[in-house]
């Protein structure tokens, strides 16, 4: 625990529950919420039949970002998570979809 707690740059146990249980509420929440959202797209299993479940997993990762930084929000861990989103959309070679930083020296 203590090595997760200085790799994420945070102090107390409290939180890392707090982002254990975002981390938690995120991942069902987009799974929950992708199926009203390739319904509303008109994808069903039906159609698509083997494309459906890859199809579905690149929807729902979208919605989990964009709710990861919400409910963490919701929680008072935006900071942490707005971080974390940086860093993982840097990682995927998507660096372009941030703002320039400004680096004052």
């Amino acid at each position: 625990m203590q090595k997760l707690k200085k790799r994420w740059g945070i102090d107390s146990n409290f939180q890392i529950i707090i982002i254990f249980i975002v981390f938690a509420l995120t991942g069902s929440a987009s799974a929950w919420l992708s199926k009203p959202f390739c319904y509303w797209l008109g994808i069903t299993k039906e159609d698509l039949k083997f494309w459906f479940t890859p199809l579905r997993l690149l929807l729902i990762f979208p919605i989990y970002q964009i709710l990861l930084v919400l409910i963490g929000f919701l929680f008072g861990q935006f900071d942490f998570f707005w971080a974390f989103e940086k860093k993982m959309i840097r990682r995927m070679k998507l660096g372009f979809l941030l703002p320039k930083e400004n680096k004052t020296s």
